[in-house]
């Protein structure tokens, strides 16, 4: 009998030779050989391996392919020296026609038939596992002497003929201080699954859903507790190829046992020189439900870059002590997680004119409305009912002119009810099914702490805006549903969370400072800018390779043929011309202390501000 704590310190032909001889009774292989490679094994008729290649391929997330086996080869000499796959996994199951119908210790009873079959050996977790110790990390299922956590999902795999399921994963609890180097640590073992497809609450965020109801469930393995403090951490998973095989219904397949690994002869070696493009970030961009985003080094850094650029402060009204860093960063990182974003915008400083509206915040708007119709998200504006018709309009000519490439729906809010905001962002008000992912307000009266709107001068105008904060408001009390405010003086919705140094700070703070908070506050020398740096930071998200794998949680193949179409959805000078002309042409005026025709550092504003938007891009 061997003691299972020596098994870590044993190579691997050693190991493959026990198992060989049925002398262990452990139920998996982590821990097992520690710093080798471990596989997954899919076997199956040779009619059907070239279409599971394919399906591996576009799936390369849950399914590496380490090795294809020939038509009744039993050995895969790049992985080992001496194996035998029919008796070198510690327990199998076969299937017939997508029933499981067994578990055996060994295959050798159906040698003539494994002779027109092909064996995948498909990478596997437990192969990093050395890897995150060696980084400081604890590996719970290690240390409670079981298997690892493994989960079917609601995610769907890209579909290959007659291979099609949804994805499994593995749960590994880290803890909250190890978030980034657990991720750094995985990312770099990409044969082993690479980085997280998830890091947060499994189930409430909706636009990110994976479907797991209860973590003391697993559908495969064993649970694993949670330590006080720890996250639960998702990796894409090889046990995918089991339920790809149950799915086909062929009529013969086998696989290994979940857990119980080939062990292979290669070493775990990924020590690797990155650029910032490959280095990821983890960034907490939602509390309640706890969920984190990925994004490189690279991106970050541009991003940050952008925030600098809009914080420029033509009007010099001290906003630098209202900027908060990374928030950009954050609010973005929420936005691209999002299936439907509501936005809004309008503050009408002109109160003594037809229309009062300001030409600052509509063009902001509609540039995050093209980027987010590019990426193929739904998303609607609310505003103040009495400037349905104007915005109408404008909304027409936007997409004539091509800034957008359709109509975006048009909605505006009253209060009604105690219940009128939740009924408003949630299907028959249930706040388990948000209509909106995201609220955005960009250059939106707000509303201060006396109940009323005030404009840079001190002056209320609480009768032209309508109560659009309630929606912002309720959307604390709905989990996964997250908010943004853009703005530039203190006064604008969402500017709550930077309230005491809009008091400190800005001219007559005290009075007009906004006292409804956004998760998110993006400060800008000018909102549009704002409203323009949210679309370029959306864009660079959206190329950027560790993002993106994250978001599509490694199943499927990066959207890059979509990349012309993102790229001509950006804001530009001649989009913004075109777009202040047409607002000038509706009556709508100019509401910045730093108007058009004042100057920046010697140049005209209006330099300055397409020179910011030149920047940006």
């Amino acid at each position: 009998i061997i003691l299972t704590g020596g098994l870590k310190s044993l190579l691997p032909h050693v190991l493959r030779r026990i198992i060989r001889c049925n002398r262990l009774s452990i139920s998996n292989t982590s821990g097992m050989a520690e710093g080798y490679k471990q596989a997954n094994v899919v076997i199956l008729h040779e009619s059907l391996a070239d279409d599971f290649e394919k399906f591996c391929h576009a799936n390369n997330g849950p399914l590496p392919l380490l090795y294809r086996s020939k038509p009744g080869d039993w050995k895969c000499p790049s992985l080992s020296s001496d194996s035998d796959i029919r008796t070198d996994c510690l327990q199998y199951k076969i299937y017939e026609h997508g029933a499981c119908t067994g578990s055996l210790k060994s295959l050798k009873e159906y040698s003539e038939q494994l002779k027109d079959m092909v064996t995948f050996y498909l990478g596997c977790s437990f192969s990093f596992e050395k890897v995150v110790q060696n980084a400081g990390i604890p590996v719970r299922n290690v240390e409670q002497k079981c298997n690892v956590s493994m989960y079917k999902t609601a995610v769907p795999c890209y579909s290959v003929s007659t291979f099609r399921c949804n994805l499994v994963v593995t749960m590994r609890p880290i803890p909250e201080s190890k978030l980034e180097a657990a991720v750094l640590a995985t990312s770099e073992s990409k044969e082993a699954h690479g980085a997280p497809i998830h890091v947060g609450d499994p189930d409430q965020c909706f636009s990110c859903l994976l479907g797991i109801q209860d973590l003391s469930k697993p559908d495969y393995g064993d649970p694993v507790h949670l330590h006080p403090g720890d996250i639960p951490v998702f990796w894409a998973c090889g046990v995918t190829g089991v339920e790809a095989v149950i799915n086909c219904r062929a009529p013969l397949a086998f696989t290994h046992s979940p857990g119980c690994m080939f062990i292979t002869d290669l070493k775990n070696d990924n020590v690797t020189v990155r650029s910032s493009r490959e280095v990821p970030q983890v960034h907490c961009i939602s509390q309640d439900p706890l969920h984190y985003s990925i994004v490189s080094a690279e991106a970050a850094q541009k991003i940050k870059t952008l925030e600098t650029v809009i914080g420029i402060d033509p009007g010099d009204r001290g906003i630098i002590h209202l900027h908060r860093q990374d928030e950009l960063l954050k609010a973005c990182l929420s936005i691209s997680h999002a299936r439907s974003v509501l936005i809004t915008t309008g503050f009408p400083t002109h109160f003594a004119y037809e229309p009062p509206e300001e030409n600052d915040g509509p063009p902001g708007a509609l540039a995050i409305a093209a980027i987010l119709q590019a990426l193929e998200k739904e998303v609607a504006i609310v505003t103040d009912q009495r400037a349905m018709n104007l915005n109408k309009k404008i909304i027409e000519e936007a997409v004539q002119l091509g800034i957008l490439k359709g109509p975006v729906p048009l909605l505006s809010y009253q209060r009604e009810s105690a219940d009128s905001a939740l009924m408003f962002l949630c299907e028959n008000g249930n706040p388990g099914r948000p209509r909106f992912d995201h609220l955005i307000a960009i250059e939106r009266a707000g509303m201060a702490a006396d109940g009323n709107y005030y404009n840079a001068r001190k002056v209320n105008i609480k009768h032209l805006v309508d109560p659009i904060d309630e929606l912002f408001l309720a959307a604390q009390t709905i989990p996964g549903v997250t908010t943004t405010g853009v703005g530039d003086g203190g006064n604008e919705l969402g500017m709550g969370k930077v309230k005491d140094a809009v008091k400190k700070h800005i001219k007559d703070g005290d009075v007009i400072a906004c006292d409804v908070e956004a998760d998110f506050t993006i400060v800008a020398g000018v909102s549009n800018w704002g409203g323009y740096a949210i679309a370029c930071t959306l864009y660079i998200l959206s190329t950027c390779e560790i993002h993106d794998r994250y978001l599509r949680k490694a199943v499927g193949f990066p959207p890059l043929a979509k990349k012309v179409i993102w790229l001509s959805a950006l804001p530009s000078v001649t989009k913004e011309e075109k777009l202040l002309k047409t607002l000038v042409q509706h009556g709508v005026r100019s509401g910045k202390t730093a108007s058009l025709e004042m100057e920046v550092d010697g140049l005209p504003f209006y330099n300055t501000h397409s020179l910011v938007i030149e920047k940006l891009l």
